[in-house]
């Protein structure tokens, strides 16, 4: 009996030995890009992401980081993976309008969902994942899932409490869709590097900016100058995403592809969450400073929302564009946002 148990220990931990073996030739190393610095808020949630994907794999899943985009340009990180000089980036769809309109409405829809969770609720339970997969499959990449921090807000050295403050009112804004839509609404848009935005509104160059959410508007100082802000935001919820290159991922084996995926939903519900408690704050914080909050009314959000949906159609070139905003459109409608 003694001899029984002993070879049947011995069997037990030769099959151990196998199962860890096993496990240990499942490696999945991936080189990473992104924009965000490891010390901002992002890049924390990018470590505690790194962290959650490594912990889950057991250590199958590693992640080699490079932050601040130190291996090329943010712009040219979506390329860089495709073609192998990184595996995934963790950028934005944004940054792609050039190669296809369609990436604009996975980067910023502008005038669309009103939280991060009813655009994420598109992404994940109205077919969004799916339609979006088609974009990005067409240049050899694979969409892992989205964060999204919520709605940006203004900051303006006057009154912007409707549309009709937006005629004349000249203002930062980044270059694509968003330039269409505020000229229609009589606003003069000035495309300008982010880091240009403090002198210009310093200067008076121009009268706002579009820049960021309330609470990362105040962490750059534009309210020490800019006293007039609005919040909730309305115009812009960029999404950042993680996507790979297709090869690589289908090379994972599923439940390496499952970990990642999981590790994205993960992101994206802290990313929401910390933003709008760090919003909450700041909000309190410049009322008390003599920051002059405006809240835009439902009849003035809705003339935003139809002069954006306006440019959709006219910004929806390409075949993949148009089925992204038919996909859109049919959700905005039944969540009862658009006519």
């Amino acid at each position: 009996m003694t001899l029984f148990k002993k070879a049947a220990s011995m069997a037990a931990a030769t099959a151990l030995a196998i199962t860890a073996g096993g496990a240990l030739a499942q490696q999945t190393n991936l080189r990473i890009q992104t924009h965000y610095t490891p010390e901002n808020n992002s890049g924390k949630l990018i470590q505690t992401f790194i962290d959650n994907v490594q912990t889950m794999s057991n250590g199958e899943i590693s992640i080699e980081m490079f932050w601040a985009s130190s291996v090329v340009k943010s712009v040219e990180g979506f390329d860089a993976a495709a073609t192998g000089i990184l595996d995934c980036e963790m950028h934005g769809g944004g940054y792609q309008i050039g190669k296809n309109p369609a990436f604009q409405f996975v980067g910023d829809i502008m005038g669309g969902y009103d939280t991060p969770y009813q655009q994420l609720s598109w992404l994940y339970y109205a077919g969004g994942m799916d339609a979006a997969q088609e974009l990005y499959n067409k240049y050899d990449m694979q969409l892992i899932g989205w964060w999204v921090y919520g709605q940006e807000s203004f900051a303006s050295t006057r009154p912007i409490a409707s549309t009709e403050d937006l005629k004349g009112w000249k203002f930062r804004s980044p270059p694509g869709m968003e330039t269409m839509i505020f000229e229609r609404l009589g606003a003069n848009p000035v495309v300008m590097d982010f880091t240009e935005i403090f002198t210009a509104l310093e200067t008076g160059i121009i009268d706002g900016a579009d820049a960021s959410g309330l609470a990362n508007n105040k962490g750059l100082g534009l309210y020490d100058i800019a006293k007039h802000a609005n919040y909730p935001g309305f115009h812009s919820m960029p999404s950042d995403h993680l996507t790979c290159n297709k090869a690589v991922f289908d090379a994972m084996p599923p439940h390496h592809q499952r970990i990642l995926m999981v590790g994205m939903e993960s992101l994206a519900l802290r990313t929401a969450l910390q933003t709008e408690i760090a919003n909450t704050e700041a909000l309190a914080a410049l009322k008390a400073e003599g920051v002059t909050i405006h809240t835009w009314s439902p009849e003035e959000l809705k003339k935003f929302r139809n002069a954006a949906q306006a440019a959709w159609g006219d910004y929806a070139t390409t075949p993949e564009a148009k089925a992204l905003v038919e996909s859109h459109s049919n959700y905005l409608r039944k969540l009862g946002l658009v006519d």
